[in-house]
């Protein structure tokens, strides 16, 4: 970071933009350099407008791939509070997921799926996505298998994308909520990091990344033990990972097909807001009516509750989950300004079968 870049120049030139007040999401998939490098010559030459720059700023990194996170912008920015996620998740649809996919999904990352709906007939773009080529790129196929010609080469990196993508979820609105691009707790800070599911872990007080984040650590030193350990930690994001490749073979399906032709995802409405309060012992009614589908295709509706983006600690029973409109109780131990978060999760049975979501935020009162 040491001299401007064109890239660093670039989002110095984004920050400082005031016709343009929307939030500015900064992602690294490798180090942090160019985007401190970048902070750095707003801090030289514009001081009176960090504050405003940092009050624009949203991190999400992929790992600290370098130190100049905790050596220039963790010092000179953290008074600003900027909210940063630093993920290692990403494992989980990266290097080694044919370890980590559980049964039932990991057909859609092998070389039939991966052919039939990216690699052939989709296109001069589709054509070129870098699936696994045998050889040297071989990362390992379950027990000792190789991974075979064609099978899913992630970018490691997505999942700092896919949080972008607007499925309904919420996921923007704090990282703790979760969604495609996974769920993070605040550990320091404004600092959110993974859920590592051991009750007395210690999160290390500096870098998150490849020495030192749970999920990597665990593949290279610990795995195949605790798997049940290891598929808590990866359930953030593998949870969603067959939907996820689907939505990527829609996108393929779309560079070569007509609208008509091909499918795209429901359009979840509700028929009430996305928050409610209740008390204790309330009956709430919730309703998806509104809901549809713009290739008229049969919709699939499916109500439930996220456990761990909840702070309420118990089960909450959700009448007809199947059903478009749907009733549950509130328990009677929850306590007031604790929080219920219940999923709307319709799915389509177009071809490839698409997934989109509401999230009902209930807070006791």
């Amino acid at each position: 970071m040491d001299s401007v870049t064109p890239g660093s120049q670039h989002i110095v030139n984004v920050l400082l933009d005031e016709t343009d007040n929307n939030p500015v999401l900064v992602q690294a998939w490798g180090g942090t350099n160019t985007i401190a490098r970048a902070l750095k010559t707003i801090e030289e030459e514009h001081p009176e407008k960090m504050e405003t720059v940092a009050n624009k700023l949203k991190f999400f990194f992929i790992w600290e791939q370098d130190s100049t996170y905790q050596s220039y912008i963790r010092p000179h920015w953290g008074k600003y509070n900027i909210q940063t996620i630093i993920c290692d998740q990403f494992w989980a649809i990266a290097y080694q997921w044919d370890k980590v996919i559980p049964s039932d999904k990991i057909d859609y990352f092998k070389v039939d799926w991966m052919k039939s709906n990216i690699l052939e007939g989709h296109g001069p773009l589709c054509s070129l996505y870098q699936a696994y080529q045998g050889g040297d790129d071989n990362e390992g196929w379950g027990e000792g298998n190789p991974k075979q010609k064609g099978a899913f080469r992630s970018e490691g990196d997505s999942p700092a994308f896919i949080h972008t993508i607007n499925t309904g979820l919420r996921n923007m609105e704090s990282p703790d909520y979760g969604g495609w691009g996974g769920r993070y707790i605040n550990v320091r800070e404004n600092t959110w990091l993974d859920p590592v599911p051991i009750s007395d872990y210690k999160y290390p007080e500096g870098r998150w990344y490849t020495k030192s984040a749970w999920g990597r650590n665990y593949m290279r030193s610990t795995y195949p033990e605790n798997q049940n350990i290891m598929n808590e930690y990866f359930k953030p994001i593998v949870r969603w990972s067959d939907a996820i490749q689907n939505d990527f073979a829609a996108r393929a399906d779309w560079c070569v097909a007509s609208y008509k032709e091909a499918n795209h995802h429901p359009v979840v409405k509700l028929h009430h807001g996305v928050d409610i309060r209740a008390k204790s012992g309330d009956v709430i009614q919730l309703s998806a009516k509104g809901t549809y589908d713009p290739d008229d295709d049969e919709l699939y509706y499916n109500w439930w509750q996220y456990e761990e983006a909840d702070t309420y600690e118990g089960i909450v029973e959700i009448m007809n989950s199947k059903n478009q409109e749907v009733s549950l109780k509130i328990p009677e131990d929850v306590q007031r300004g604790e929080t219920i978060h219940i999923i709307c999760e319709v799915k389509d049975n177009g071809r490839p079968s698409l997934t989109r979501y509401q999230r009902v935020i209930i807070q006791v009162k």
